[in-house]
């Protein structure tokens, strides 16, 4: 059973100190057991261009060079999710940015302490999504498939 409507797709990276700390399979396994579908997903080094690109509107604030160093640290891991209304659903998995006051059970809230070492960026608006989908992946890194669970994570009249 797949979607007759509309999918949304969504970035998530993985950042350097969840990567530093082992934390890949703790995080991609919250989305997975969520129930959204994996559709894009690599390790990858960040250099100066992607991440002014990224970071756009954070880079002419002080601690914008900070926060370069931080991210080209080590690599990252980069995944698209899809699924019905994927964005906020990410998102709250996520928990808010500042991690020692995120909420307990989310990602942040249980994993992280930290503004900037919080584990996880996550697109905040389906038009940033669509945005940062783009900039990370290659329309040939994103696989289309069925994914067969579906019909036990949705009801029939939301696909």
């Amino acid at each position: 059973m797949e979607f007759d409507g509309v999918k949304e797709k969504t970035l998530v990276l993985i950042k350097p100190d969840a990567i530093q700390r082992g934390l890949i399979g703790e995080i991609t396994g919250r989305f997975e057991r969520k129930g959204l579908k994996l559709v894009g997903l690599k390790m990858m080094g960040l250099d100066d261009e992607i991440l002014k690109q990224h970071y756009s509107h954070l880079a002419d604030k002080p601690f914008f060079a900070g926060l370069a160093k931080f991210m080209k640290s080590s690599p990252v891991v980069a995944m698209c999710l899809e699924g019905l209304e994927v964005v906020q659903a990410v998102r709250l998995l996520c928990g808010i940015t500042k991690a020692r006051t995120a909420e307990a059970g989310s990602i942040r809230g249980d994993l992280a302490m930290s503004v900037s070492c919080n584990v996880v960026h996550a697109s905040d608006s389906v038009e940033n999504a669509k945005l940062e989908v783009s900039r990370f992946f290659d329309e040939k890194e994103l696989h289309g498939y069925t994914k067969s669970e579906y019909e036990h994570v949705y009801a029939e009249d939301e696909m």
